[in-house]
């Protein structure tokens, strides 16, 4: 929150006078609201104010196309306290929430969002609060167009400088002479980028299943087998017996596993036993629950969902009082600290329309767990669960924007798609190519592979392990990104040299000379750290 706004992003695209400095030309009264045009310390802003409704606003038209990307961005504050406004988008009676954002007194607060629409022609902007009792300021309003060009460019700019690496290898005689023309191929072992699959106590059973998914995926996450429901149907009477199976399985094989969950605030899914439980009595049963599963897979989890869909749900805090999560955080992290502790949450991501779980709704409760006090600096990691309609792609992208200014890990945890079936597979590559290419995201997680009981929203493969469309798109992307062990090959120069380009993760690289009749092997790893690259030397 600044004192003053920042410029336009993109000098305002096509909004017309973004920065209110040619007064009212643009600008318009939106429904009832009063709009007076004001300047404070040298900056033009404008404010709607007297507003009755909602929608009293402030607004400017314009004209949208289909097929265009739309990145929106504007500074907004109001007149006392705090207050959430939204951007909104009225095309055709029709409302698009394009982002949203807890505006301030006395600074300015930055909404960055996005929109696409269905079919070209004029719309209307303007903004939105609940709260009528507070007048809406307005400044360094951006709305800029992106050609899908333009946005596949920008994807493979920054996947070439955050996933992919140069590898240089030079190729020599026993002598330490350059040998040109060997054969170099190399071969992706293990992505680098966690990339993964959710799977049910199914796979233990069906070597088929086991063989599909250990070909592709470095990290799952189990749907239900961890969960309190779960291992303690009956208070008192553990049985971790599943899950236990389940990772050893995936330990066996290299798979990485989150651990999904500790506990869960919707009250649909707690045992009766546990809500007929209060005060010290309930209080104490999750102390035991979190104590159980936390120091059973103590450091053997690359992460953990704590108190699950917190933003949304409060079933512990309306029983335990508004520092319940608070305690559980901190509890988890007494017992296993160096492992991260992940909010995790649906819709910051795909609804720019639901208030509950808005980036900056996040972020607040972010702040709040930042704040607990333990021994040793909790480790918070953002867990996003991307439960898709339609994806609104430059509103995703704006959500993980501002959540990646924390500097803390974000992972998609619960990627699928709800969507006719001649679109959905589209959508889905869409989400991951998008999640993929931000710098921030460390990993993705889809849900799910298969499951015998029938298709929730979206499976990968049906029950001989032949891919459905959404596994095709999942083969694809690992073929672009280097797995399912796909060969790089070509010659060494005229030096010895041979460069590629690939992406983090490890390789075996095998080189052959026929004319002198002799080969190499070795293995390598590329990761983030290894760039400038110096010539990985080989004796032929």
């Amino acid at each position: 929150c600044l004192e003053n706004p920042y410029k336009p992003q993109y000098n305002g695209g096509i909004i017309v006078n973004p920065d209110l400095q040619n007064g009212s030309q643009g600008w318009s009264q939106f429904a009832n609201a009063k709009v007076d045009f004001r300047e404070f310390g040298g900056n033009k802003f404008v404010v709607a104010r007297g507003r009755n409704q909602s929608y009293d606003s402030v607004s400017q038209k314009i004209y949208l196309e289909k097929g265009l990307l739309y990145t929106f961005s504007a500074w907004l504050q109001v007149s006392k306290g705090k207050a959430p406004v939204i951007a909104v988008f009225k095309k055709n009676g029709e409302y698009k929430h394009a982002g949203s954002v807890i505006a301030e007194s006395k600074c300015w607060s930055m909404l960055k969002g996005g929109l696409t629409i269905d079919e070209s022609g004029p719309a209307e902007l303007y903004f939105e609060s609940e709260d009528t009792t507070v007048e809406i300021w307005v400044d360094s309003v951006s709305l800029q167009p992106f050609t899908q060009e333009e946005w596949n460019a920008h994807h493979e700019q920054t996947i070439h400088k955050t996933r992919k690496g140069a590898m240089r290898i030079r190729a020599v005689n026993s002598a330490g002479e350059p040998v040109p023309n060997a054969t170099i191929s190399i071969v992706q072992n293990r992505l680098g980028f966690s990339f993964g699959c959710e799977v049910e106590n199914n796979i233990l059973g069906s070597q088929a299943y086991q063989n599909w998914f250990t070909k592709r995926f470095t990290v799952t996450t189990f749907a239900n087998e961890m969960k309190w429901y779960s291992t303690e149907a009956v208070r008192g009477k553990e049985d971790y017996t599943t899950a236990d199976a389940m990772l050893r399985f995936f330990k066996q094989h290299g798979v990485a596993v989150r651990g999904h969950n500790i506990v869960w605030n919707d009250p649909k899914y707690q045992l009766s036993w546990v809500t007929s439980l209060s005060g010290n009595d309930l209080y104490n049963a999750v102390k035991r629950r979190v104590s159980s599963v936390v120091s059973r897979y103590k450091g053997q989890l690359v992460s953990w969902d704590v108190v699950n869909e917190n933003l949304h749900f409060s079933f512990f805090e309306s029983k335990m009082g508004a520092q319940a999560s608070y305690n559980i955080y901190a509890l988890a992290h007494s017992i296993d600290p160096r492992t991260t502790m992940f909010m995790n949450e649906y819709n910051t991501l795909e609804q720019p329309g639901d208030s509950a779980s808005s980036p900056a709704k996040y972020l607040g409760k972010l702040r709040e767990l930042q704040s607990i006090r333990v021994a040793g600096k909790i480790q918070l990691g953002i867990g996003l669960e991307s439960h898709f309609n339609t994806p609104n792609i430059p509103y995703m992208r704006s959500a993980l924007d501002t959540l990646a200014a924390t500097g803390l890990p974000i992972w998609l945890t619960e990627v699928d798609v709800q969507a006719p079936p001649n679109v959905q597979a589209n959508y889905f590559e869409q989400v991951l190519r998008e999640g993929h290419a931000h710098p921030q995201v460390k990993g993705m997680v889809t849900r799910s592979g298969y499951s015998p009981s029938g298709c929730y929203k979206m499976y990968l493969t049906d029950g001989n392990f032949r891919n459905l469309p959404a596994g095709d798109v999942v083969d694809k992307l690992l073929r672009e990104w280097g797995g399912l062990r796909v060969q790089t090959t070509g010659l060494t120069d005229s030096d010895g040299f041979f460069e590629a380009s690939l992406f983090h993760g490890d390789y075996d690289i095998n080189i052959a000379h026929p004319l002198i009749n002799s080969t190499a092997s070795h293995s390598f790893t590329l990761t983030s750290d290894d760039s400038p690259p110096s010539p990985f030397v080989v004796h032929v």
